[in-house]
């Protein structure tokens, strides 16, 4: 009877647990779709603003440009994205790796993190990364001005000379299964698209110069923005599939623990009826 007990209280716990997950999916679900629709509706404002920039880019000089003006290659600032919670697959491990492996390869000691997100944030203090600043507790009421914040502390870095070049490592949303692991090059500006500016023929005012000096860091903080907004979507819908795949788990345990269950009680029955008829026949002998 103590075997019973035992199986039945791990049944109840189980569904409970699949209940959690249940309703932890469905949350999901609704936040993704939500997080989706701002990341789709970013995305042409994010593009067209690039297209705008590469068009007139090639026209001036960039050695007149701090954003997109080269240097040797001394210190590197790389940007991690990850979410403040867990329960979500490999969704923070995959980025957390990628960045690690990248900070090891050009030097501890010549890298400076930006960590986005609460688990980035935790793994890289701990391990006596050099930590510059982090941010969390902002995706639930997450704004442009939020990127705008997170913007301008890798542009005063980079314009201050404290770093050469920066990278951003993140999960790029492509399907609710699927996310896509990126790392990009943020800083200096750097468009590998080869545009025709010929066809483009227009008066521009004040100058093309100060036009692109008064787009690049708007340019950084449109990206910055869709970064969040792909990596945000990118976690719901991670969370979400895990979740699903909880409560498809403990519906398996459930159903397996209900097989041994029976066999158990089958087994004390039978005992139970074996030791009536035993003390049966004993006392008709």
């Amino acid at each position: 009877m103590a075997n019973l007990k035992n199986l039945q209280e791990r049944i109840k716990s189980v569904s409970s647990i699949q209940q959690v997950t249940k309703a932890m999916k469905m949350v999901a679900a609704a936040k993704v779709k939500k997080a989706q629709e701002k990341m789709e509706i970013s995305r042409p404002y994010s593009r067209n603003t690039q297209d705008l920039i590469c068009r007139i880019l090639p026209q001036v000089s960039s050695t007149n440009i701090p954003l997109v003006r080269k240097r040797d290659v001394k210190n590197r600032a790389i940007i991690v994205i990850t979410s403040d919670r867990g329960f979500a697959g490999s969704f923070n491990s995959s980025v957390i790796r990628l960045a690690e492996k990248e900070i090891e390869k050009f030097g501890k000691d010549k890298v400076q993190v930006f960590c986005l997100g609460k688990k980035a944030s935790e793994y890289f203090s701990k391990r006596d990364y050099n930590v510059v600043e982090s941010f969390y507790d902002f995706w639930k009421d997450m704004t442009f001005d939020t990127a705008s914040e997170i913007s301008e502390t890798f542009i005063g870095a980079f314009n201050n000379l404290k770093v050469d070049e920066v990278y951003v490592i993140y999960n790029r949303f492509r399907t609710l299964a699927s996310q896509d692991l990126m790392i990009e090059k943020v800083l200096p500006i750097d468009f590998t698209e080869d545009y025709n500016v010929k066809n483009y023929n227009y008066d521009y005012e004040p100058n093309q110069e100060r036009i692109v000096e008064s787009l690049l860091p708007k340019h950084l903080k449109v990206q910055m923005w869709q970064q969040m907004l792909e990596s945000y979507s990118s976690e719901e819908a991670a969370r979400m599939i895990a979740m699903d795949n909880a409560t498809e788990n403990a519906k398996e345990i459930i159903k397996e623990l209900k097989l041994e269950f029976n066999k158990a009680r089958q087994e004390a029955i039978t005992t139970e009826m074996l030791e009536i008829v035993s003390g049966s026949e004993a006392l008709v002998d």
